[in-house]
């Protein structure tokens, strides 16, 4: 059984992600969503959110991908959270060549901690290439329509943490 792990701080989870675990899911048997604590990140939502936001966004994905989709929470080192839940592959979205600097160095430092789990960059589809949450929450803060970059469950999250509704 190939398992890939899709890690990220999903904070929030936007339609760039989305995009990311559907085209994902076609290349495992099982596609693990890692959920980053990263206090170091100062997420607007807190953890036990992100999840519940993760879950409810992938549950219709894995029915209609006939994949297993399983979210996982996590706070250790990404090669230590592909071996806990059996990964083989780690599965990185790119957006910019930004991005693929940062993405490079740390594919380096996993290959070197376990070189038994590949790395698999997915190349964002050219609608989602902009999104980022940080963006997504800074354009929510100041008043700006983001109903473009995430579902609109999550859009309405976005808001009442913001107090804009």
């Amino acid at each position: 059984m190939r398992v890939g792990l899709y890690p990220g701080t999903f904070d929030p989870i936007t339609l760039g992600h989305l995009d990311i675990i559907r085209r994902a899911s076609t290349l495992v048997d099982r596609l693990v969503i890692g959920v980053a604590i990263n206090r170091d990140k100062g997420p607007l939502f807190d953890f036990e959110e992100r999840v519940a936001m993760v879950e409810a966004e992938c549950a219709g994905l894995a029915a209609q991908q006939g994949i297993e989709i399983i979210v996982h929470p996590f706070e250790n080192l990404l090669i230590d959270c592909a071996r806990d839940v059996g990964a083989q592959i780690i599965l990185r979205g790119l957006r910019a060549v930004a991005d693929f600097e940062y993405e490079y160095q740390m594919v380096g430092m996993n290959r070197q901690l376990d070189d038994g789990i590949e790395t698999i960059f997915l190349m964002a589809e050219a609608q989602h290439q902009a999104i980022a949450s940080k963006l997504v929450k800074e354009i929510a803060r100041l008043d700006g329509d983001v109903s473009k970059f995430v579902t609109p469950q999550v859009r309405s999250q976005l808001m009442a943490r913001l107090g804009k509704i």
